[in-house]
């Protein structure tokens, strides 16, 4: 867990507030805003960010009469950064939301998730189904249709080798950080829309990313991913899925969108052909609005 100062300034809401909360034998850094007698919204974000992704959403959500809670994953910003790969097995990061959702004393929540944050939202749904009332991703692939695709797919296979490249001990986490997180401003920047992200927007991710052991714990998530992983105890998601996908991934082929949506018993899929893996902040407005319907309906 960070000591240090907040990374980047809260919502101007008048309910929002930091706290930190031992989840899961973790110490979690969370945002939160909103009645806690409302209904509850998990916002989770996705690598290289941590909870200033869903900054423009948390209003939008407070105003529509819900309770929202913005985690800082484990190993990211100002959480707590256990040692080694084990602690970041995807089975464990699920079930820190899970816990989550027991601090505020409710059972089940609104849950949402891009990129790895999709990861995580995907497990929970298909390991505990009953904490999930509705279920919205961006632009991250259901487990299973990932897994078949590095095996059958050399677009995909091709698209991630970068996780190959995060398996190397010790030197991916150097190599950032002695470029002061050059590559990963890159993985951002490169491919989204011009002016998707500002250069605030940079220097309140720098900032998170040189947190004592972040960039480690970060790669962690991809070394467990590959030593540990396994499948979810069922291939069949249950909640009602709101899939929203930029075709211009690069990191994810566009198949891998309607595929995930032949796992859901209830489905839909919002498709953006010119938009990047960056959707969150590429399309804001229209992404919330999406989210709002999907949970409202």
């Amino acid at each position: 867990m960070s000591e240090t100062a907040p990374n980047a300034p809260l919502p101007d809401i008048p309910s929002v507030e930091r706290t930190f909360r031992e989840v899961n034998d973790v110490t979690l850094h969370i945002v939160s805003a909103g009645d806690p007698a409302d209904p509850v919204v998990v916002l989770l974000h996705g690598f290289p960010e941590f909870w200033y992704a869903w900054s423009a959403y948390i209003e939008w959500f407070v105003q529509a009469g819900y309770r929202v809670l913005v985690p800082d994953q484990r190993g990211y910003n100002r959480s707590e950064k256990p040692d080694g790969i084990r602690p970041y097995r995807v089975a464990t990061l699920a079930e820190d939301i899970v816990a989550l959702l027991a601090t505020e004393a409710c059972d089940s929540a609104h849950l949402v998730g891009h990129d790895w944050g999709g990861t995580v939202a995907w497990h929970v749904a298909l390991r505990s189904p009953e904490t999930v009332d509705r279920l919205g991703i961006v632009n991250m692939p259901h487990p299973t249709v990932f897994t078949d695709a590095l095996q059958s797919n050399p677009r995909q296979r091709q698209k991630s080798q970068y996780i190959c490249s995060f398996q190397e001990p010790n030197a991916p986490e150097k190599r950032v950080e002695q470029n002061q997180f050059d590559t990963w401003v890159s993985v951002m920047n490169g491919p989204s829309r011009s002016g998707t992200f500002s250069e605030t927007d940079f220097e309140r991710y720098r900032q998170a990313w040189a947190e004592p052991g972040a960039p480690a714990a970060m790669i962690n998530w991809y070394r467990a991913l590959v030593q540990y992983d396994t499948e979810p105890p069922r291939t069949q998601v249950a909640p009602p899925t709101l899939l929203i996908w930029g075709e211009n991934d690069q990191a994810l082929v566009p198949e891998l969108a309607p595929e995930s949506m032949e796992l859901c018993a209830q489905s839909n899929l919002e498709q953006f052909p010119n938009a990047t893996h960056w959707i969150l902040h590429e399309y804001p407005e229209r992404v919330g609005e999406l989210l709002l319907a999907h949970i409202e309906a």
